[in-house]
């Protein structure tokens, strides 16, 4: 019985091990560092500095808030958008703060904090359909850029995707009446009315939104505490008037992208909305 014991207890080190490895928040305190994944070019969420060559933007200014939150230093990781998910994973970062969108299967892969924002997904038209409803638009012809959330969306919305390379070709489709609309973020969508109001093209942006996208701080799964940890940093950093002050800075009203912020921290289990696949 004893040996039995003795091989028991053998086999189970490596797990306990494993354990109590696996917990980052603990990592993160004892290195005293957050290891914080960032764009590596994506302007203004992060992008090097004309004149610095240090990243900038929201994102980065985000990352920064959180670490003094949790009490500790930031190292910055640039990343691109593809290896934003598989990073987290692989526990190269601690966490990504990346304007990174929850979707279902994105859900399976890694966890998401509650969101500090809510971003949409918008129809683009011609002025004179900018006032009908969503439900218009079912069965009719709309563009996007090829497997996107946007192409998704309009998947959810019952309406007809025409799908392109980039977004410039899908407005394009617009212009040339193929297609009655494109869907785009809302911060692209924006670009585009004012680039074809100065081109002497009238566009607008229907009301009700394609689909909604809520942003948030992406982790590792089954990291119960370090997710603790960054939603009670994020409430903080709201209620302190931090993440407003951030927003404002990089996409506010007072910016190109005029972009007012609608939302507060909110629990994510709590939203309604359909997520996007």
């Amino acid at each position: 019985m004893h040996k039995k014991h003795a091989r028991l207890a053998l086999m189970l080190l490596p797990l306990i091990a494993a354990s109590a490895h696996a917990d980052q928040w603990a990592d993160i305190q004892s290195k005293q560092t957050l290891g914080c994944g960032v764009y590596s070019d994506v302007p203004p969420f992060s992008s090097p500095s004309p004149s610095t060559r240090q990243l900038e933007g929201m994102d980065v200014d985000l990352c920064a808030a959180l670490a003094k939150h949790l009490g500790v230093k930031l190292e910055l990781k640039p990343l691109s958008g593809e290896a934003r998910i598989a990073e987290v994973k692989m526990g190269r970062v601690d966490v990504v703060v990346a304007n990174l969108a929850y979707t279902k299967s994105r859900g399976q892969q890694i966890q998401f904090s509650d969101p500090y924002y809510v971003a949409k997904e918008v129809l683009v038209v011609k002025a004179p359909l900018a006032d009908k409803p969503k439900a218009y638009f079912e069965g009719k012809r709309i563009s996007a850029t090829k497997g996107s959330t946007s192409e998704q969306s309009i998947r959810m919305a019952k309406a007809t995707p025409v799908t392109f390379q980039d977004t410039g070709s899908a407005y394009l489709a617009v212009q040339q009446n193929k297609v009655l609309g494109v869907v785009t973020n809302t911060m692209s969508a924006k670009k585009l009315v004012s680039q074809a109001k100065a081109g002497g093209v009238e566009l607008g942006i229907t009301a009700e939104p394609m689909a909604l996208e809520p942003i948030s701080v992406g982790m590792k799964l089954e990291q119960p505490v370090l997710l603790d940890k960054v939603n009670q940093a994020l409430y903080a950093m709201d209620a302190a008037g931090e993440i407003d002050q951030i927003w404002n800075k990089w996409i506010g009203p007072q910016t190109e992208y005029n972009l007012v912020r609608e939302e507060r921290v909110q629990k994510l289990a709590e939203m309604k909305f359909e997520a996007l696949e």
